[in-house]
């Protein structure tokens, strides 16, 4: 996809369409290079994670997928990995390649001659997927340089954010995808409180399926309810609670909730959110693939760094709490709160009473000395 083909794909959303819903192991329908560009990377990171999904084996990821920052690697290291053969002789090998920084745009002539010699010879067993992050335009000379390989060698694309109907079209068919419907006035109120993030949409809509997980129609009031600033209020009360592990003020916060009818469902998501958001935020810092400052915006957006020592002291208090809990508990604890949901919806005992428990559980294992583990209450 060249020039005017960039503003088709904004429009019609052509890279999911072509990318992520075609089966991209059947041989001939990928390329050995993928190179993605602009300010909205969402759907990039969705192919690269469905190809790591499709192609390689869940046992191999961690030696058969690469991620590579150009801040602490060089090109010949990124072509170096690529021709490296796959763990225990795996089919494929992904490396992945960030890059952020303007002055990456520039190649040098060396640097040049190094990409042209892989791309006429790439390795068979690898896939390069290549993401430029942030403002970035067809003149740039990297894209260009890129540009100029046949398709078959490197496929293009910008990834331009979403707006108008483009936008709404694309809520519209993550709803689809649910098996949910919902009305124009809907998906308007959904843009107004999240904005035209496809990260935030992603997980808002998620948290609206979780929320009327029985309903066809999704409807303003649905949206209100889970995305409004009461809920949003409420599910940052009661993070910040966690994040402390301050059982008193925990309990507080989820009595407030029961009192006030908010459904046991949403209840349940803001508190297994918490959980998975630490495990993707550990994930992310074990692979590099997001520095801390974007981790800390992936989750807190509503904190900014111009708020000065309020963010400096949340950003602190935040990666302090992601270093207090290893994976072990993390896992434990994820797999106790299924126990308490399958109790919940099975014995017919208080989901309240079923969170307090766990809640005591979880702040009396953060209140213990360093050594030793939940699995061992």
């Amino acid at each position: 996809m060249r020039g005017a083909s960039s503003a088709q794909f904004s429009r019609d959303f052509r890279l999911a369409d072509k990318l992520l819903l075609e089966d991209p192991v059947k041989e001939g329908s990928f390329a050995p290079c993928y190179f993605f560009f602009g300010e909205e990377t969402f759907l990039a990171n969705q192919f690269v994670n469905k190809l790591k999904a499709v192609l390689i084996d869940p046992d191999n990821q961690d030696f058969c997928v690469e991620r590579l920052s150009l801040k602490d690697h060089s090109w010949r290291d990124v072509l170096d990995t690529a021709r490296t053969m796959p763990f225990l002789f795996s089919s494929r090998r992904l490396i992945v390649v960030d890059l952020s920084e303007k002055k990456e745009e520039n190649l040098t002539e060396l640097e040049q001659t190094l990409l042209k010699e892989y791309l006429s010879s790439p390795s068979p067993q690898s896939i390069l997927l290549i993401l430029f992050t942030g403002s970035v335009r067809w003149s740039s000379p990297i894209v260009k340089f890129f540009a100029s390989f046949p398709s078959s060698a490197v496929h293009v694309e910008e990834v331009k954010p979403l707006r108008g109907m483009a936008l709404l079209n694309w809520i519209d068919k993550r709803f689809q995808e649910l098996g949910k419907i919902a009305s124009p006035e809907t998906k308007k109120r959904i843009v107004e409180i999240v904005g035209n993030d496809l990260g935030r949409l992603y997980s808002e809509i998620e948290k609206i399926d979780t929320f009327a997980i029985d309903k066809k129609v999704i409807e303003v009031d649905d949206v209100n309810e889970v995305s409004g600033w009461f809920k949003t209020y409420a599910e940052w009360e009661m993070t910040d609670s966690l994040e402390s592990a301050d059982y008193e003020q925990c309990l507080r916060v989820l009595d407030n909730l029961f009192s006030e009818g908010t459904r046991p469902e949403y209840i349940m998501g803001v508190i297994v959110r918490f959980f998975r958001n630490i495990l993707m935020a550990k994930l992310w810092l074990k692979e590099n693939e997001k520095d801390k400052k974007e981790i800390f915006k992936e989750f807190k957006p509503q904190i900014k760094e111009k708020f000065g020592s309020f963010y400096t002291t949340k950003f602190r208090q935040f990666f302090d709490m992601i270093g207090s809990i290893n994976q072990k508990d993390l896992t434990l604890l994820l797999n106790e709160l299924e126990k308490v949901d399958l109790t919940y919806k099975t014995s017919g005992l208080s989901l309240q009473t079923l969170l307090e428990a766990f809640l005591l559980e979880y702040c009396r294992l953060r209140g213990r000395s360093r050594g030793t583990s939940f699995s061992k209450r």
